[in-house]
């Protein structure tokens, strides 16, 4: 697909996906350069949000819907690790989750930053969250990382000055399933947490981007897995890249519109039922952790998968380290290993581009996957119940 032209691209209904896939090595390139050129607006954001709570840890929660939300579960099993943990509390939470029950996940006492992860910032749930929270806590600061400067989030919030809005135009994805607007917000965001050196970040963004052009030369390596006669795909990863698993398997979900069965779970969780997924139709995709005592456990259900016998295929998505998957694997160098939100970026463009590909097999349109039109690329339909304390 990545080397179609765009007239052939276009006959297929692929065109929009295959060039948003592709160019997500530049976008995450650009994202730094967006992160460097704000970095004293976002000092000054952070400063204040470890003020906002006096002795008391402040609360950042990330909030999104669907693919948004999976940025997410991505981000935050890493934050809880490498973040300013002595000041905030990291955690996930979907604004489908706290717009239906704002005071499950909100407490008024609580000094919070949120966290609105949005594509286009026009869902429903978006700009309803947005007011929720704002109507349940009581100190509170807002950081919007979004995609759309005319969107209904940015504009919404741009005279708040307890807003800070950071945008990403370029990754404002045209096609209906989220790609580079899901990285691009995963990166922006994990380089404003993330307590790292802008040294390294610089080299680990550099590395990612690299590792996404290869994924780019290696499609047809990543396609072979498709020749096959299957009709369902699993995902598995460990901590971030758990999160990761999820979203892997929703844009097979969104671009096949449910013609290839999918499911996720965490490498260790896999065990407890879900397990069941497996039958001779299967592909099983575990990305592997570049943590040493994590990474065991990615390698344990690759290998007991692939001992089951049962599946078509049991592949370890993985940079080599020395302790490897050897059965099907597609492999990265391990020269410089990144940290795994960053490893997440080229994980995440080889499960676009087996999304992209299962598309034109099962015979849809990637750019317009919903042949009924019951899904949108902006949620239709949403009723937003008025709320009060």
């Amino acid at each position: 697909m990545f080397e179609k032209d765009e007239a052939t691209l276009t006959s297929m209904g692929a065109q929009i996906t295959t060039r948003e896939i592709k160019q997500q090595p530049d976008l995450w390139e650009d994202t730094f350069k967006i992160y460097e050129d704000n970095l004293s607006a976002i000092e000054e954001f952070l400063a204040k949000a470890r003020a906002l709570g006096g002795e008391r840890r402040t609360r950042v929660i990330f909030c999104g819907a669907g693919t948004s939300a999976y940025v997410s579960d991505t981000l935050v099993p890493y934050l809880r690790r490498v973040g300013d943990n002595e000041a905030f509390e990291f955690a996930p939470v979907a604004t489908t989750d706290v717009v239906c029950a704002p005071l499950d996940y909100v407490r008024p006492e609580d000094p919070t930053v949120m966290v609105s992860f949005a594509r286009s910032g026009n869902s429903p749930e978006s700009v309803a969250a947005y007011e929720r929270v704002g109507q349940v806590a009581k100190n509170l600061l807002y950081l919007n990382v979004t995609c759309a400067p005319e969107g209904k989030l940015a504009q919404q919030s741009k005279d708040d000055e307890r807003a800070l809005t950071l945008l990403i135009p370029r990754a404002n994805d045209k096609g209906f399933a989220m790609t580079g607007s899901y990285s691009c917000m995963l990166l922006l965001s994990a380089l404003i947490f993330d307590q790292a050196s802008i040294e390294d970040k610089r080299a680990w963004v550099a590395r990612a981007a690299k590792m996404g052009r290869e994924v780019i030369a290696r499609e047809p390596e990543i396609v072979s897995w498709l020749d096959r006669d299957f009709d369902r795909v699993t995902y598995l990863g460990s901590a971030s890249l758990s999160g990761l698993a999820r979203e892997a398997q929703l844009k097979i979900l969104e671009l096949c519109a449910g013609r290839i069965a999918t499911s996720f779970d965490s490498s260790m969780g896999y065990r407890h039922g879900p397990k069941s997924f497996v039958n001779e139709k299967t592909l099983v995709f575990d990305f592997v952790s570049n943590g040493p005592y994590t990474r065991q456990y990615d390698l344990d259900i690759l290998n007991e998968v692939k001992g089951d016998d049962i599946a078509l295929a049991t592949v370890g998505i993985q940079q080599r380290t020395g302790d490897d998957f050897e059965g099907e694997n597609f492999s990265f160098d391990g020269d410089v290993l990144l940290p795994e939100v960053y490893l997440a970026l080229p994980f995440v463009m080889f499960a676009q581009t087996i999304s992209l590909n299962a598309s034109i097999k099962v015979g849809n349109t990637p750019d317009t996957p919903s042949p009924t039109g019951t899904v949108n690329r902006v949620v239709k339909g949403v009723t937003i119940h008025p709320f009060s304390l």
